[in-house]
């Protein structure tokens, strides 16, 4: 693999230079979004005229080689004309973890006071949102703002069934995105993370979100949330769609655990983080969610996993999943502390195997499908609120049975 030393290209490098120097820095990491690209740029723009116009401001759009008219309709959109924007194809491994090394990057040449980063898939995006994040950096002394969303209740089911439960227990806070996709922070966070040698690793690739999130909060950062509102992307039908988001976010999260070992095995409970942005309530549009899909995905899984399910799980969690494998649709069921024992066995198992890492996460994918199936069926006459205190129980359950993790980690671990 070629290492490279920058995410900046040299024609991004001489723009930049030519800027020399800017209060406020938006990265916009693309690929192939030719039909969104121009509206979120459009929203940035409205954005930073609304609240920022005082304010030395950059645009940047971080794109991965996209072979569609993302560039073209990026460099076409015309931004206000105190605004500069840079259309940059970044260099290095392809992945939005790059495009953000190359935004990181720009943020320290440019000595920023504040960079935020948006998604450049969002339909939902309203010029608000830059306030909503850059003003708890610029005004309020906070060095890293996640976001929190109104999501109808079968999207963002990787956060609410895994990431958000383990960024809690592990690290203390209930930050409620922790890979929401859109953030800001300060100039020196950004130095922090542009400093890190990850860049030539899985990180670069995918899991940038949630590496972001744990390195702010393991690092002593101050954090807090930003409601953003509604959030409506491109979205995906966790049936069909999220097996290599699935196996991407939960392996970058047990190699952190790996990494920040010590920091989590001292922390004891969580403590929430203050919240900014957005009052109020909406309710978001519907996500469709294929039933049949996810229990015959759990069901295949079971046929060809089931022997190896039952050496890597503890019996109690291999019988529950042979129980489960026996209920109908209507009243399929995958209880919340089976779910939270076999997350923590995986994580155990995964520090203890040292080869073939992927396929270990391969096993646990028609797992996560039953959950979301299980999830589904609870909250089936709740709306997306009330689904709300679901995941709210089950982030508590972890936490109840953090000692568990404690007690198969370091009996995994022994020769």
């Amino acid at each position: 693999m070629s290492h490279y030393d920058t995410g900046i290209r040299s024609y991004t490098s001489k723009r930049l230079e030519e800027i020399e120097s800017a209060d406020i820095l938006i990265g916009i990491p693309s690929y192939n979004n030719q039909t969104t690209i121009a509206h979120v740029i459009q929203m940035v723009t409205h954005g930073l005229a609304n609240k920022y116009k005082d304010k030395r401001s950059v645009i940047l759009i971080a794109d991965g080689g996209s072979t569609d008219d993302t560039r073209e309709e990026a460099k076409d959109f015309q931004i206000k004309p105190w605004q500069e924007k840079i259309v940059s194809i970044y260099r290095g491994p392809a992945g939005k973890g790059t495009a953000l090394r190359s935004i990181f990057e720009a943020a320290l040449r440019l000595k920023v006071k504040a960079c935020a980063v948006v998604d450049s898939d969002l339909r939902s995006i309203t010029s608000d949102w830059v306030y909503y994040l850059l003003d708890p950096v610029m005004e309020k002394g906070f060095q890293f703002v996640a976001p929190v969303y109104m999501r109808h209740k079968y999207d963002g089911t990787i956060t609410n069934n895994i990431v958000y439960n383990l960024t809690r227990v592990l690290y203390g806070k209930r930050i409620r995105q922790p890979i929401g996709g859109d953030f800001a922070f300060s100039y020196d966070v950004a130095k922090f993370y542009a400093e890190q040698d990850v860049w030539d690793t899985d990180v670069a690739r995918f899991g940038i979100d949630s590496w972001m999130t744990t390195t702010a909060i393991t690092n002593g950062f101050k954090i807090c949330q930003s409601n953003l509102g509604v959030k409506i992307h491109d979205v995906k039908d966790p049936s069909l769609h999220l097996g290599p988001m699935f196996r991407q976010v939960v392996w970058t999260i047990f190699h952190l655990m790996e990494v920040y070992e010590d920091f989590w095995k001292a922390t004891r409970g969580s403590s929430p983080v203050e919240t900014f942005g957005m009052q109020g309530y909406t309710e978001p549009e519907p996500v469709r969610v294929n039933m049949d899909a996810l229990l015959e995905n759990f069901r295949v899984g079971f046929s060809q996993f089931g022997s190896l399910w039952r050496d890597v799980f503890s019996e109690e969690c291999f019988s529950e999943i042979e129980k489960a494998f026996t209920i109908e649709k209507d009243a399929f069921l995958f209880p919340v502390d089976t779910w939270v024992r076999i997350l923590y066995e995986l994580a155990a198992t995964f520090h203890v195997w040292q080869k073939n890492r992927n396929k270990l996460i391969d096993l646990m994918v028609p797992l996560y499908y039953a959950r979301v199936a299980s999830f589904v069926n609870m909250s089936r006459d709740m709306n997306s609120q009330q689904a709300e205190d679901l995941v709210e129980e089950q982030a508590q359950l972890f936490e109840d049975h953090k000692d568990y993790l404690l007690k198969v980690w370091d009996e995994k671990s022994r020769p």
